[in-house]
């Protein structure tokens, strides 16, 4: 049997189990890590420049692809505690991503050495498993179980730590011989799916809201399947958008407090009856639950047997893998389609269709500084069907999501329960990573941008191009309308007056010779009328070098974005809505006169 460190075990497990990039940076406790993937070869590595950055890079690469683990690696002590945010943001959203990090010698572990710190204790109620591997004979057994956790049940992401003497001592391993173990997920029964379909028949008006487990699933093509063979109109979550295409005509539109449509939240709202898969029940999504709930009849079915009731207990729940109840659902769906029993739902469908049509937001603004609005309308007219979005948090996010449109799984890649802001960056550069011929685009806010700006660089370095859309109006937007709340106003302006650049006129920071110092390309405009061509020329610019492209948009300082506090039937529209058709030209469906 082969001898290699242990080291060189997780290297080689790594590729057995798929891995082929790895994002990180180098440090004492893991540089035997870092020797074994040089030595042995066969994973590309990105080198961060933020700890937490990798593990973001991490998220984003996972996010692109079904099947992808993305993995990141750093040393001990707050390179691990750096990662934090990474774990929170994968657990939240059941992304599975692998957390490696170098620690201490095991003899050092209780005597405070310099950076050792319990981050297996401090990781654990964020991941799957958290381990500190005390022996090295355990390495491959620990690496095998974690991607064993990752993938099976509800995917979440997993650290394991390595003490600096456990990775250089060898152990017996054969990797030849070496498999993954099965993934377990749990599956309906031909008798739930049944009783599902039997409350779906008896409905009028009924909905299936489509989660991100769907997507998690790789099951979207399951889903619009479903739907057309019943025909019943789809509302998918913020986390789920794109399993079933914007331009369909069962997309009904989603629903929230505010990453919404008018006309998804007024169709919820007419409904009495929906089926949930694959969905949390997140509260920007539901409102108040006494509203969301009323006159309804829910089925829930979910990978996580402990979602179900965990936000409101459902007429009937089922425990499943999405695409193993979506592939009883279809089949049964099917049968009773050619029997001739499922109801026709045109009548329902058509109307959800024609509030789809006249229930829209203004975006037509020509106002200088450049109202947001206008910023996704020239996005819908510059980017194709399969541009895949990156974003995080903010008025950014939320007016993107109620403006933009998506039309297939994975083309809306979003940071959803935990929203940390810094998060876009990294993560755009961790889905070019996993897809460096598509066209990847991000979206931030300024505040989001500067978090972790200095990631530029990464995508410079390696040759990572994609297409940054920074909506500036040096302002944390979001925090200042909730602070209206609250009548102030109160340390939420960025704006100053850069003695170093008069010419960003009292905006603060400028992000283009910032984005050029990092070896990127950067366009700023002023003019909405400029946005098309400075979009069509941020497109070639990534050709020509292969390396980000930030195109920095000046907006109006302040504007209140459509939002509610309380439930789904007291939305604020602060703008203007569409009251004819040239108010809303790139909507995806526009029945105005």
């Amino acid at each position: 049997m082969a001898r290699m460190t242990a080291a060189q075990a997780a290297v080689e497990i790594l590729k057995r189990e798929g891995v082929t990039h790895v994002f990180g940076l180098p440090g004492a406790a893991i540089n035997p890590f870092y020797a074994a993937m040089q030595t042995n070869g066969g994973l590309t590595h990105v080198l961060a420049r933020h700890v937490e950055g990798a593990s973001h890079m991490a998220e984003g690469y996972t996010r692109a692809k079904p099947g992808n683990i993305g993995v990141c690696v750093g040393t001990s002590g707050p390179a691990g505690t750096d990662m934090i945010t990474g774990l929170y943001s994968a657990a939240a959203d059941s992304i599975p991503i692998l957390c490696i990090t170098g620690q201490a010698p095991v003899s050092k572990l209780h005597k405070e050495d310099f950076q050792a710190v319990d981050i297996a204790s401090i990781a654990k109620p964020l991941t799957k498993a958290a381990t500190t591997v005390l022996e090295a004979a355990q390495v491959p057994g620990v690496f095998q179980q974690a991607f064993h956790l990752m993938r099976s049940g509800r995917p979440g992401p997993v650290l394991i730590d390595l003490p600096i003497d456990v990775q250089m001592t060898e152990i017996e391993f054969d990797i030849d011989t070496y498999e993954p173990l099965p993934v377990y997920k749990p599956a309906a029964t031909r008798a739930q799916i049944e009783k599902a379909l039997d409350m779906l028949q008896a409905a009028e008006k009924p909905l299936i809201i489509s989660g991100g487990g769907v997507i998690n699933a790789d099951a979207s093509d399951l889903l619009v399947e479903f739907a057309e063979l019943t025909g019943v109109p789809v509302v998918p979550t913020l986390m789920g958008w794109g399993t079933i295409p914007d331009d369909h005509e069962l997309m009904a539109g989603m629903v929230g407090l505010q990453t919404s449509h008018r006309y998804g939240n007024a169709t919820l709202l007419e409904s009495d009856f929906v089926l949930g898969i694959g969905n949390r029940w997140a509260n920007r999504h539901t409102g108040a639950i006494d509203k969301y709930t009323e006159g309804r009849t829910f089925v829930h079915v979910d990978i996580e047997p402990t979602q179900l009731g965990r936000v409101f207990a459902p007429d009937f729940g089922i425990a499943s893998d999405a695409k193993a109840a979506l592939e009883l659902f279809v089949q049964v769906a099917k049968e009773r389609k050619e029997a001739g029993v499922l109801k026709d739902r045109s009548e329902w469908a058509a109307g959800c269709q024609e509030r789809k049509g006249r229930l829209l937001r203004k975006t037509d603004f020509d106002n200088v500084p450049v109202k947001p609005q206008r910023v996704y309308q020239e996005m819908n007219k510059a980017f194709g069907r399969d541009t895949r979005y990156v974003t995080t948090i903010g008025l950014s996010q939320i007016q993107a999501a109620q403006m933009l449109h998506v039309y297939g799984p994975r083309n809306w890649i979003n940071a959803g329960q935990a929203g940390p802001l810094g998060w876009t960056l990294p993560a755009a550069l961790g889905v070019a990573t996993a897809d460096p011929e598509g066209q990847v685009v991000a979206l931030s806010g300024d505040y989001d941008f500067q978090f972790m700006i200095e990631e530029l660089a990464v995508g410079a370095q390696f040759n990572i191009p994609y297409i940054h859309v920074v909506v500036n109006n040096a302002y944390l937007g979001l925090i200042r309308q909730a602070q209206r709340a609250f009548d102030m106003d109160y340390h939420v302006q960025l704006s100053f007056e850069n003695v170093n650049a008069p010419e960003v006129n009292g905006y603060g920071v400028d992000h283009v010779k910032v984005a050029e110092g990092l070896g990127c390309k950067a366009i700023r405009v002023y003019d909405p009328n400029e946005l098309g061509a400075a979009f069509d020329q941020a497109k070639k610019l990534i050709t020509d070098y292969r390396v980000p492209v930030v195109v920095e948009v000046v907006l109006e300082r302040v504007t209140n974005v459509s939002m509610g506090g309380v439930g789904l039937d007291s939305i604020n529209e602060f703008e203007p809505v569409a009251l004819q058709a040239s108010d809303a030209p790139t909507a995806v469906l526009n029945t105005l006169d």
